[in-house]
């Protein structure tokens, strides 16, 4: 696969004692989008920290851009152009919103800035109202944005957002939903996590499953959407 971005292989993650992944292969190419999917509880988190470190496997490979990272604390795979936007979003509540965007601000992997700062006031329009208010003060689904124009900000190759419109009212979650299509067609690179099946296997070209810390279903989104057994085998819908 030379248009690689991101693999993971034969990736077994521990909590304790608690054999969390077992054995779980995973790979983005460049500028491809990729629903991770599973119930509650399966790993789908669990795989997302092991991939940028924060729970490092005991066993398994992480490669960026072909280059082993395995044993890379996390701020060395974000450097490799890999950005996170976390469940529960981890903004800068004491910073401003301006302050929590150019505190990110840097050039991509490559050298692109094509993600600057007004590029993300057009595309978060309700940011730039409140550019003076601390982040304490925002409302969760600007909270969401300002954490996602954040990683924006950082021009990755490769965008991971978990569980990007857990908890925002439906108008909200449907404007997540609007940018998440916008970044996905700009040839940056995505591994989203989230609930709503049908807005996933739209987006994204690829569907994982898993189910128990195991691959249980890889194949394109429209195939899965195809295979309404296998949704309701897995997913439960």
């Amino acid at each position: 696969m030379a248009d690689t971005l991101f693999e993971a292989k034969d990736l077994h993650t521990y909590y304790g004692s608690s054999h969390i992944l077992h054995g779980v292969d995973f790979h983005v190419g460049a500028g491809e989008s990729v629903a991770l999917m599973g119930r509650n509880g399966m790993g789908k988190t669990t795989l997302i920290r092991s991939m940028m470190g924060i729970v490092p496997p005991r066993h398994g490979r992480i490669l960026v851009r072909g280059d082993d990272m395995s044993r890379q604390p996390t701020f060395r795979i974000a450097q490799r152009g890999i950005a996170y936007v976390p469940e529960g979003r981890g903004i800068f509540p004491n910073l401003t919103v301006r302050e929590n965007l150019q505190m990110a601000a840097r050039p991509g992997i490559d050298g692109d800035c094509e993600w600057t700062f007004e590029r993300v006031m057009e595309t978060f329009p309700r940011l730039s109202e409140r550019l003076g208010n601390g982040g304490a003060q925002l409302s969760g689904g600007e909270q969401q944005m300002l954490t996602i124009g954040r990683a924006l900000m950082t021009n990755p190759s490769l965008l991971i957002l978990d569980e990007a419109t857990e908890g925002l009212a439906p108008l909200v979650a449907l404007e997540i939903w609007m940018i998440v299509r916008h970044i996905c067609a700009s040839n940056i690179a995505t591994v989203i996590v989230d609930k709503n099946y049908a807005a996933l296997t739209e987006v994204a070209d690829r569907a994982v499953v898993l189910v128990k810390g195991r691959v249980a279903y890889h194949g394109s989104s429209a195939e899965l959407r195809g295979r309404p057994e296998t949704v309701q085998r897995y997913l439960g819908l």
